[in-house]
């Protein structure tokens, strides 16, 4: 029956602002961190759901306080009473009428409703015995619209387009399915070009990059103009003509600014420009999208929910659609936000900048291939190097591509060790 009997959340912190990985702009000394929850049931087979929402240290705890008032909407439930209705079951989490009223579908409690949602559909996978972008390709067009919830998006997408966007792409899947396992996905590393690094470590990083084989390098922006201009000659000086260079703002510049600095920066050929204002200012975004063409701008980590996502597209505000797996209310949401992008012809290329997010969004961007875009023009998956030790099936990197996950569940699941020793305040890493 797979009843759901325990529902406990962690407060998991790793001190990262010792190296200053992760630091850009906006965070200049971030902890990477994540409200962890761990789904029992009744089953007595070892099954768990696994999920987590990616934080950044101190304000962790705010959103374990939201997952435990989530939890009485998921006990007691069975796995198939969840499953056979996904879309009532997603609107039960993010709408309940009292906790709805602080929110609604945003902030510390759309992050909870993400990773009890994401935990759900782990449990599903692996109960299932198929890594979650599997268990979602051979789901069929119908089931998946069924689980998506198109209030607030239907003006822009229907249902009906929904469902032949799918089906359009059904009798093809598994050919591309066969590619992607064979071939991988295409990445991108993040690890070379955190803000806080001195002008020696990125030159280096940038060596290292180019000798591993990358050819898209992502460098952290935002600060004083010349020296986002000088450490953008560096990378540029170090990864050549030929590949690709993203540059990422990450949500420091007023509007006028960002098309200021962008236009300074464009020598060095950026191949987006990302979070280059507030996340929320949909027709900012579309009026630098406009003043800085060709040159493309990305978002999406901090867009709260499907609705600001189909007002960046409508608008033409954004050429590359950044969804995060756990900004998102959760994989029913993602799979709205995925949709969308299809309909507008905007690829998709998630965020993953965080712990535990390259392990998330591996399987969204391989469904995304296999079932709705079709495509890998103009995709590619973020990576950054640190923290999946302590996930039981890390990301596999090999030339350059994600490799194609193959245990069952969302690849999510923690170690054991690593959230006793890392759960704040209690464990030693913290506590001494």
């Amino acid at each position: 029956m797979h009843k759901i009997v325990s529902v406990s959340a962690h407060d998991v912190r790793f001190p990262t602002s010792k190296t200053l990985a992760g630091s850009d702009a906006m965070h200049t000394q971030p902890d990477y961190s994540a409200a962890y929850v761990v789904l029992k049931t009744d089953a007595g087979d070892g099954l768990e759901g696994h999920g987590l929402a990616f934080t950044l240290g101190r304000g962790t705890e705010v959103v374990v306080a939201a997952i435990n008032a989530l939890a009485p909407i998921v006990m007691g439930r069975t796995l198939n009473s969840i499953t056979t209705d996904m879309r009532g079951f997603w609107r039960a989490v993010t709408g309940e009428q009292q906790l709805r009223w602080i929110g609604p579908e945003k902030g510390a409690i759309h992050l909870a409703a993400a990773a009890l949602v994401n935990a759900v559909w782990d449990l599903h996978a692996k109960v299932e015995g198929k890594p979650l972008w599997k268990l979602l390709v051979d789901m069929s067009p119908e089931q998946l619209i069924a689980s998506i919830d198109f209030r607030y998006i239907s003006d822009a997408l229907t249902p009906d387009e929904g469902l032949a966007i799918l089906k359009r792409l059904a009798p093809t899947r598994a050919a591309r399915e066969a590619e992607i396992v064979r071939e991988g996905y295409p990445a991108y590393t993040t690890s070379a070009g955190w803000l806080g690094y001195s002008d020696e470590k990125l030159r280096a990083l940038c060596r290292e990059a180019v000798a591993a084989g990358w050819t898209h390098v992502k460098l952290k922006i935002g600060g004083k103009i010349e020296d986002d201009r000088r450490r953008a000659r560096i990378v540029r000086e170090e990864i050549g003509p030929d590949r690709f260079l993203m540059m990422d703002a990450n949500q420091v510049w007023e509007v006028g600014d960002a098309i200021a600095h962008v236009k300074r920066l464009a020598e060095f050929d950026p191949y987006w420009i990302e979070e280059p204002t507030s996340p929320d200012d949909v027709l900012g975004h579309a009026a630098i999208a406009r003043a800085i063409a060709p040159i493309k701008v990305a978002t999406g980590e901090h867009c709260q929910n499907r609705v600001i996502f189909k007002q960046l597209l409508q608008a033409e505000a954004i050429g590359f659609c950044q969804l995060d797996a756990c900004r998102l209310g959760g994989l029913n949401e993602v799979l709205a936000v995925l949709l969308l992008a299809a309909k507008f012809g905007v690829p998709v290329c998630p965020h993953a900048g965080g712990v535990g997010l390259c392990e998330y969004v591996q399987h969204i961007s391989i469904f995304d291939y296999v079932a709705v875009s079709g495509s890998l023009e103009n995709r590619v998956l973020e990576y950054v190097e640190h923290l999946h030790e302590h996930f039981v099936d890390p990301v596999v990197i090999r030339d350059g591509c994600y490799v194609a996950p193959t245990a069952p569940g969302y690849s999510i699941t923690m170690r054991a060790e690593s959230i006793a020793r890392f759960e704040y305040p209690s464990g030693p890493v913290w506590s001494s």
